[in-house]
Parts: C-alpha cells; structure tokens; sequence
C-alpha cells in the first residue's frame, strides 16, 4: 500500500549527499528569516556550518534545508521548526519533528519506513540491510520509468538508512535494526496539530497515513491521543469508528507554548 500523503511522491537522489543532517537543519532553521530568504543566504549559512567548502554548503541549503524546510509540506515549515527552536524544546521533540519535515519530503524515505521498516516493526526480524533498501529502492525507481546506477542507488540506500538512524527510527551502525523508540507525547500533539492544520480531522487525523512513519499501528496511535487528551493539550473522543478530535483555538505557537510550558 502507498501511503505518502504529499502530492510530490518523485524519487530523487537528494539523501545520497546527506541523511538527516539534523544538526545542519537545527542551525539554518535558527538563522532563517525571510529578510535572509531573499538576500543571498549561502553566506550567512556558511558561517553557521562546519563545511569545508562553499559547494558543500550550497549542497546543504539546495538539496536538505530548501526542499525540506521551505518548499516541503507544510511550505515553509522553518517557522514551526524555529518556535520549538526558540521555546527549547527537549531534543526527543526536536528530533521526531525534524524527521516529520524531512519524511514529507524526501519520498524514498517515507515510503520506505511505510512500506518496509513499518511491516518489520511487527514481525520477529527486525534487521534491515542496505542491500534489501537498494534492491527496493531499484524497483520503485523502474516503477517511475528512471533508472539510476548501481552506485547511486547504493548511496541512496545509505542515506535513506543513516537518516532512518540519526532520527532513531533506526539502531545501529553496521548492521541496522528497527528501533523500540516511541514518539513522546509532546512531539505527537504538535504534529497532530499542525496535521489538522492542513486538513485532516477526525478519523482521517487518527488514521493519518504520517503515523506509520513513527512505526505507529491504530492502537499506539489512539493511545497518544487519550495521553494528549489527558494532559489538556486536546480534546479527543472515540466511539467505534466515529473519532472526533478538537484542538483550542490558537496559533502554533500559542499552541507549543501550552505543550511544551
């Protein structure tokens, strides 16, 4: 089953110079303004990265944070990346709402989660080997009438599976195995909110198909949800296959300020 839920589901072979690069993200997220958007930001950028060279970081801005953070779903999702930035948000809520960001808009990453790390998660091996990610990703790929070398499907593969393990989807260096990590509450309302934001409500919202990349099942779902419910962050109410969730009234930020005190 295909999950994505952006209407952008091209492969490209963007996470071959890069996985998650959170760190790189953390740090042009926090310089980010559109006053810097529309001057020349390779600079400004520059002196906030440890690269080596200036290729280096234009690859950074071009190939991670513009496709992810400004022209990614939501558009322009620094500015919701900057409020947490700006509250101090615990790196366990930073992490998972960067990797959200990044899945949304990185197809070879989400749809692998969904339709290979997600199915392992419940089964009793949960190895994953870069050989059964690159032969994935070369059917995928055929499946959109490209085709891509042996060698840049390899890279993709490792940066699909480097992400997976810098946002803790993943455990391992060598040898990669899916995580027991769970999505913390706080991260979970906040991107619950910003999902509604963008539409999705009621049962659509508790069966959104962005939950499958946490490795999230039906029941793990509405579980976070009563927890949410419980703490005043939302209002959520279950009876049968009727699901309503309602959230206050607020902009983002009011919002990650009541979740995150």
């Amino acid at each position: 089953m295909r999950l994505m839920s952006q209407n952008n589901r091209i492969f490209t072979t963007r996470l071959q110079k890069g996985g998650a690069l959170f760190e790189d993200m953390r740090r042009i997220v926090s310089l980010w303004s559109d006053e810097i958007a529309q001057d020349k930001p390779i600079a400004k950028i520059a002196r906030s990265l440890s690269k080596s060279t200036v290729s280096r970081v234009k690859d950074t801005y071009i190939r991670a944070f513009r496709p992810r953070f400004i022209e990614g779903s939501p558009p322009n999702a620094w500015r919701y990346a900057k409020v947490l930035e700006e509250q101090k948000a615990d790196i366990q809520v930073l992490r998972p709402f960067y990797y959200w960001i990044t899945a949304r808009a990185e197809a070879p990453l989400y749809e692998f989660v969904t339709e290979i790390v997600f199915p392992k998660s419940r089964a009793i091996n949960h190895k994953i080997r870069v050989e059964e990610a690159a032969y994935w990703l070369t059917l995928r790929v055929r499946e959109q009438g490209k085709s891509w070398s042996p060698t840049v499907t390899r890279k993709v593969a490792q940066g699909v599976l480097a992400a997976l393990r810098d946002f803790g989807i993943l455990e391992g260096t060598i040898k990669k195995h899916v995580s027991t990590i769970g999505l913390p509450p706080p991260a979970f309302a906040l991107i619950a909110f910003l999902l509604h934001d963008m539409g999705a409500s009621g049962r659509s919202l508790v069966q959104h198909p962005d939950w499958r990349i946490f490795l999230l099942g039906d029941i793990g779902v509405e579980h976070l949800f009563l927890e949410c419910h419980q703490h005043g962050w939302l209002k959520y109410d279950s009876a049968g296959d009727l699901k309503r969730v309602d959230f206050p009234n607020i902009s983002f930020l009011e919002y990650a300020h009541a979740v995150l005190g």
